[in-house]
């Protein structure tokens, strides 16, 4: 270490590079010398940098009118090294740093390649507020550069800016939208992903005003990634259900083919939760219909609404003073409704959600009932054998059992608006935790919005840190994976000549409806919704099957139980207890169905503090698949004063081979902080 430092007190600039390489490489070699060389080096190192940017013209040294760039890209980067978790060392360095930043030439490459790195060494060291501002506005000169390359890594570098100093990225909002619109497809994505960041409750109408302007315009490929970036804005930020609405409807009418399913569904599920926009929404999306019916997601949401909400549209219901006035008979709406069906870019889907939507307008417009039948009976001898059910059974209701149509076409319930968040936050949970991990500020509704318990709001670790698995990197699901929607309005839309994926349902089409009749069976390891039919009573009334849900920690030892024992009564066990938290599992069976067991879990609070927000995850081996319902309450009272109760469906599919096992997490608030218990539970009664 010593020879190392002294070597920078050499004159050549040739044995400079190489002492200040062998420093930097010491530096990761050893905590020792790092230390050493801070104390030792510092001074040293900000002299060089001194005199090497001072110095006069020097043809053996002089790339493009700047003094030797090699020696002081090398002596940034051992600053940042020593200048990393360091104040006073920090400190030291900035005035230098400064003047660096202030004084090189950005015109020329090797200019901008200190430029570069000493925006790095200012990001990377403790340094002043200032400093970091000046930094930034580097970075925001690189984006104005011809160069993609410069502005691609001056992208790449305010990405990791808006985590140090927020504030002053937001300085360069307009600049980095520009580069939304970039020629360059990597700095059109960098730039975008940017811009995602950078949204906070403030500035959320004017860059999604930015963006959707663009989407109209933007290149086909570049549509996907900037649709999905928008909707993932608007449902984050929005505060207003309006503006929600209204921003939803303009993306699915300019992009509707690029919108992923679980946008419509919570699109559809936010004006079931809307009353008083119910109108507004149905005729909105009537005016969009009638020049983008060829965005296949606009026209499921219009069918959907048309067919929920059709005497608003025709009597102008909820009429707001922003709407223009406009007139719609109720052959209007068929007409629209069958243009959905008949159109020759429809899939399954829409075409069986626009028969539905027919079959409920028979009801809200007794005229039109005989003409809707049809329309219906046209699809009698269809290829598709779900559209040839329905269009034989949907006739059989419209003639022969108008005296129950009325009531088994009634408008649906409104849609659980919390049960869907949180089934969708539960089966996407790894994504949202990068998500918001990643972001200063959250201007999110959901935010504020209490979930189930049961559902995870993103953990302050991945759960995988939890489990510490060494083969196994898929995070454990704490909800099921089941769509919401799906779970409500679906039936399986396959073709009868095709089988089901022994995994699950991918690849399928889930039919959007109410009346999902004739659906095929599937194997039972598939998540399949279970739908009353028309002769069992109110298509309200559903049933859903218990979801598939990934496995974890395969391999775990043996402890088989007697094959022999039919339905036998197992004790309940505590499975997990602290000084502050009791956890008690009891468990039963159903007849003839030796792998699933039933868990109920009470939670109990053994502390005088009130626990709110409380969330349980837990994660299983492999060969058990695990499904958690909604708890009793997310608020858990102090003192043993009250408990939570929450059911866990478990199939064990090695049941007397192999027993079960469960790692689990239990995250709660208590006086205002994040706290969180985890433990391993092995005492299962024999033969789960």
């Amino acid at each position: 270490m010593g020879p190392a430092s002294s070597s920078l007190k050499e004159k050549h600039h040739g044995v400079l590079i190489a002492g200040v390489q062998l420093c930097t490489d010491l530096c990761k070699a050893s905590t020792d010398a790092l230390e050493y060389l801070r104390k030792n080096c510092t001074e040293g190192l900000v002299r060089i940098l001194r005199d090497v940017s001072n110095s006069p013209y020097a043809p053996e040294y002089d790339v493009a009118g700047i003094t030797d760039p090699f020696l002081h890209i090398r002596v940034l980067r051992l600053m940042r090294m020593l200048g990393q978790g360091d104040a006073d060392s920090s400190e030291y360095m900035n005035d230098i740093l400064a003047q660096v930043a202030t004084k090189t030439e950005s015109n020329k490459n090797a200019g901008n390649a200190i430029l570069y790195e000493c925006v790095e060494t200012i990001m990377g060291i403790e340094a002043s507020s200032g400093l970091r501002v000046l930094a930034i506005n580097i970075l925001g000169r690189f984006l104005s550069n011809r160069d993609n390359n410069i502005r691609y890594v001056a992208l790449h570098m305010l990405m990791k800016a808006v985590t140090v100093d927020f504030q002053a990225v937001q300085r360069h909002r307009t600049t980095i939208l520009e580069c939304v619109k970039d020629s360059d497809a990597s700095i059109r994505k960098r730039a975008l992903e940017l811009v995602f960041l950078l949204v906070n409750d403030t500035n959320v109408k004017s860059l999604t005003k930015e963006l959707i302007d663009y989407l109209e315009v933007s290149d086909q490929e570049f549509k996907g990634d900037l649709t999905a970036k928008i909707c993932s804005i608007v449902e984050k930020f929005s505060q207003e259900k309006l503006w929600y609405i209204d921003q939803m409807f303009k993306v699915l009418s300019l992009a509707g083919n690029y919108v992923k399913d679980d946008v419509w569904h919570a699109l559809i599920v936010m004006i079931s939760n809307a009353p008083d926009l119910q109108g507004y929404s149905v005729r909105s999306l009537y005016k969009a219909f009638q020049t983008s019916n060829e965005q296949e997601t606009l026209v499921r949401v219009t069918v959907w609404c048309i067919g929920e909400y059709g005497e608003m549209l025709v009597n102008n219901v909820g009429v707001l003073e922003m709407e223009e006035p406009m007139t719609v008979t109720e052959s209007d709406a068929v007409d629209a409704v069958e243009v959905a069906l008949k159109c020759n870019s429809s899939d399954i889907t829409t075409r069986a959600m626009s028969l539905v939507a027919l079959l409920k307008l028979s009801s809200r417009f007794p005229p039109t009932s005989e003409r809707i039948r049809e329309i219906v009976m046209q699809h009698k001898g269809n290829v598709e054998l779900e559209l040839q059910q329905r269009s034989i059974e949907f006739n059989s209701i419209i003639q022969r059992h108008r005296n129950i149509k009325s009531s088994l076409v009634e408008r649906m319930p409104v849609l659980d608006e919390s049960a869907f968040i949180g089934k969708r936050v539960g089966s996407s949970q790894a994504t949202l935790s990068a998500d918001k991990s990643s972001r200063p500020t959250s201007g999110s509704p959901g935010a504020s919005l209490k979930l189930p318990n049961g559902v995870a709001k993103p953990p302050p670790a991945p759960l995988v840190d939890l489990l510490d698995l060494s083969s196994d990197d898929v995070p454990a699901s704490t909800s099921s994976t089941t769509d919401f929607l799906h779970d409500l309005l679906g039936g399986d839309l396959m073709s009868p000549s095709s089988s089901a994926p022994s995994g699950g349902g991918a690849g399928t089409d889930i039919l959007m409806d109410l009346l999902s009749i004739g659906s095929p069976s599937a194997p039972t390891d598939v998540s399949v919704p279970n739908i009353i039919s028309s002769n069992q009573g109110n298509a309200g009334e559903l049933e859903t099957a218990p979801a598939s849900v990934m496995d974890f920690l395969d391999g775990l030892p043996s402890n088989s139980s007697l094959p022999g024992d039919k339905d036998p009564i197992y004790p309940s066990i505590t499975a997990f207890e602290s000084s502050t938290l009791k956890i008690s599992f009891s468990f039963t069976k159903q007849p003839g169905k030796p792998q699933d067991t039933v868990i109920q879990a009470t939670f109990t609070n053994l502390s005088s503090n009130t626990y709110t927000d409380f969330i349980f995850q837990a994660a299983v081996p492999k060969f058990i698949q695990l499904h958690l319902d909604p708890a009793s309450s997310s608020t858990l009272p102090a003192s043993g004063n009250g408990t939570i109760m929450q059911t866990l469906s478990v199939t064990n599919s090695q049941q007397g081979q192999k027993p079960l096992a469960m790692r689990i997490r239990m995250v709660y608030r208590v006086n205002n902080e994040d706290k969180t218990e985890q433990g391993q539970i092995n005492n299962f009664p024999p033969g789960l």
